[in-house]
């Protein structure tokens, strides 16, 4: 019979391989494990090893704080650190943004989290972000970039296009909930999204019959102020920690010479 602590592990294995659509057969193939061990360890007749769950959890692509929480459900200690992202980073990281910040002046870059919360921000969008503001009061302490771009009160206003840009930071997010799960923090960031007014109620649904789009063109206009900006997101290969697998650097360039000059100009 399983022990109690250990149920939430074979909930958890069986939802993540469930989630890749894979048979036991295909995930014990794919790990190099016995199928019958498999078996074993979903129903609780096998204890797992901190080396299975590490291995299990890299075939089914976990991210690392989904894979500390699996091995936190078998009774083991976390493998991957979740440091601050202001003074718990390696110092060559944390180098390594400050120059990229810098390095994309006069233009607009933010350091976002997995919930596409603004960590840091240079101050390129610093000057921007306020002159595309209804309602500055209503920009809480942290800002969301998601938020920013459908709340009513913010920069909705002045985004040109914006429901075409907004389905498709839907769809992003509803890929992204699909492979963190209903609890995770991109299903909460949607739900919060699709309640704001406006938001066609179609959109609850995942929508995958158009491919996501590899970059973000966004163009907005207030009054006689109007840029263009592609938008891309970077992340860092092969990360060792929780913080650092979900930082997202996001790089806004010009696409016209006005955007240019205008950003030359206000720097």
């Amino acid at each position: 019979m399983a022990r109690a602590g250990t149920r939430l592990f074979q909930a958890l294995l069986r939802d993540w391989r469930n989630r890749r659509g894979l048979s036991q057969l295909d995930l014990a193939g794919a790990a190099d494990v016995s199928a019958r061990h498999l078996s074993f360890l979903e129903t609780g007749r096998a204890q797992p090893s901190r080396e299975m769950v590490l291995r299990l959890a890299s075939t089914l692509s976990i991210p690392l704080r989904d894979q500390n929480a699996l091995l936190r459900a078998a009774g083991l200690a976390d493998e991957f650190p979740e440091p601050s992202v202001t003074n718990g980073l390696p110092e060559p990281i944390l180098h390594a943004l400050e120059l990229m910040l810098a390095q994309h002046e006069p233009f607009p870059m933010t350091v976002l989290d997995s919930r596409y919360d603004v960590l840091r921000m240079n101050e390129g969008a610093a000057r921007l972000l306020p002159k595309f503001i209804a309602e500055p009061s209503a920009i809480p302490e942290r800002p969301n970039a998601m938020v920013m771009l459908f709340d009513p009160r913010l920069m909705r206003p002045f985004i040109l296009d914006w429901e075409r840009i907004a389905h498709g930071l839907i769809a992003r997010l509803h890929r992204e909930a699909l492979t963190r799960g209903d609890d995770g923090e991109p299903a909460s960031l949607l739900r919060l999204l699709l309640e704001y007014p406006g938001v066609p109620a179609a959109w609850r649904q995942p929508d995958f019959s158009s491919p996501s789009d590899p970059v973000l063109i966004i163009k907005v206009r207030r009054g006689d102020l109007a840029l263009g900006f592609l938008s891309t997101i970077t992340v860092f290969n092969a990360p060792q920690n929780v913080t650092l697998e979900e930082l997202r650097v996001e790089s806004l360039f010009p696409l016209d010479d006005a955007t240019a000059r205008a950003c030359k100009r206000l720097a």
